[in-house]
């Protein structure tokens, strides 16, 4: 099986910005002082500490508490943005389990569904080029 040129291009669109996102993570991790938020035995990176200089666990625990501390320039955009913040978090919420959901739909299926809308269009790409240079 031969692989082409494409599909390492697609193949890495999908796996770079997930192994950055990893490698930052884990090069910040070490320098972190504060106790970590654990809860179910998972610890986080972030502490629950309130901050008034930065969102940490407590903001999106209370998302009130980061409105009010840490949002500086979209609050006169909250009553539209809002509704379809909570609207999501609702939905989330409404499948019974709200962290396996939020992980499958933010963290899978979105995503994906953008990685593939990519890949479909640089591939349109490739084929009008090749059109274009009469290949």
């Amino acid at each position: 099986m031969r692989i082409t040129k494409r599909a390492v291009r697609n193949i890495s669109i999908l796996i770079f910005p997930f192994l950055m996102m990893v490698l930052i993570n884990e090069a910040v991790r070490p320098t972190i002082e504060e106790e970590p938020y654990s809860v179910a035995g998972v610890s986080a990176m972030n502490t629950i500490q309130k901050k008034h200089d930065q969102c940490t666990w407590i903001c999106h625990n209370n998302t009130n508490y980061c409105k009010a501390h840490h949002v500086k320039y979209l609050e006169p955009f909250f009553p539209y943005t809002d509704r379809l913040y909570f609207g999501a978090i609702n939905m989330l919420r409404a499948t019974g389990n709200y962290g396996l959901a939020n992980i499958v739909l933010l963290v899978v299926v979105i995503p994906f569904l953008m990685w593939l809308l990519l890949v479909k269009s640089l591939n349109i790409q490739d084929e009008i080029n090749k059109i274009k240079n009469g290949k």
